[in-house]
């Protein structure tokens, strides 16, 4: 066999086999991997890229060497989820690195940890200030885990009792100029209401780049051609105007009518609707 010939082979053999390798380990990002993980990883790379080339390394023995690094982290990942104490020696511990607002000198030195690194650390997390932070962590993985003083936290709808809509994910019903039917299903539409929703902004499909379908069921399109303006969606803004305006014609009856009761009528309407603004308006905008 030609030399060219049995290289492309070995390289084919061995993507191949660490292709489905790692699809059974499963996924995980490199910053979730352990010191461990991480060497293992580029221990076995080094023994694939050898391996892929050195004609005078048996394919077997190489294969071998292979399957014994793989096997060696799926045997500690097994023992780890059953023992925490394992866990603990393969993985590591998180460190605490400010607590109640203070540095803890101690443990940055134990891991190493510049008082530098780690305000830059803070800063990338947008904390300016280590007297903001009731507690940070650094994790096994090596982020640090930042948690603010309670009157630090930024304030959200629900410390205002203000009220939100459910947000669900968005739904791309067009790609590359392509309908995707699957999506449009998963929110209860069809290719009808997707060519009327277009026909209202005058665009073809085949001049969608893509299309999504946010929370509100608004069409949002992105077009091949940059140059073309599409007009944003304004159906939630439009109802949001006809209930206001729906208001302002029940109190404007209501002051023009001379009967008590027609009065009476519009005026308590007037404020059932001002009522219903009050809980819809916030989940409209």
């Amino acid at each position: 066999m030609p030399a060219w010939l049995e290289i492309a082979l070995r390289s084919f053999v061995i993507l191949i086999g660490i292709f489905f390798i790692i699809k059974f380990l499963g996924k995980k990002q490199i910053s979730e991997m352990s010191f461990f993980e991480y060497v293992i990883g580029i221990t076995i790379g080094a023994i694939a890229g050898t391996l892929s080339i050195d004609r005078g390394i048996p394919f077997v023995y190489g294969a071998i060497s292979i399957l014994i690094w793989i096997a060696i982290p799926i045997l500690f990942n097994f023992l780890s989820l059953k023992n925490k104490k394992v866990r603990d020696f393969i993985e590591g511990k998180a460190t605490i690195f400010i607590k109640d607002g203070k540095i803890l000198e101690d443990n940055l030195k134990k891991e190493n940890y510049s008082t530098d690194n780690l305000l830059s650390q803070l800063r990338k997390q947008k904390v300016f200030s280590v007297s903001d932070v009731e507690f940070a962590t650094l994790e096994s993985s090596g982020e640090l885990s930042v948690l603010l003083k309670k009157d630090k936290q930024p304030v959200t709808p629900k410390d205002l009792n203000i009220s939100t809509a459910v947000v669900k994910e968005p739904q791309t019903v067009i790609m590359d100029g392509e309908i995707m039917d699957e999506a449009l299903k998963n929110r209860g539409l069809n290719r009808q209401w997707l060519k009327t929703e277009l026909e209202k902004i005058g665009v073809a499909i085949e001049n969608v780049f893509l299309g999504q379908v946010d929370t509100m069921g608004q069409l949002t399109v992105d077009l091949f051609d940059d140059k073309i303006t599409v007009p944003e969606p304004v159906q939630i803004p439009l109802l949001l105007a006809t209930i206001k305006k729906c208001q302002a014609d029940l109190e404007l009856f209501a002051l023009a009518t001379d009967s008590k009761t027609a009065k009476q009528m519009y005026s308590g309407n007037a404020k059932k609707i001002e009522k219903l603004l009050e809980k819809v308006t916030p989940l409209l905008q």
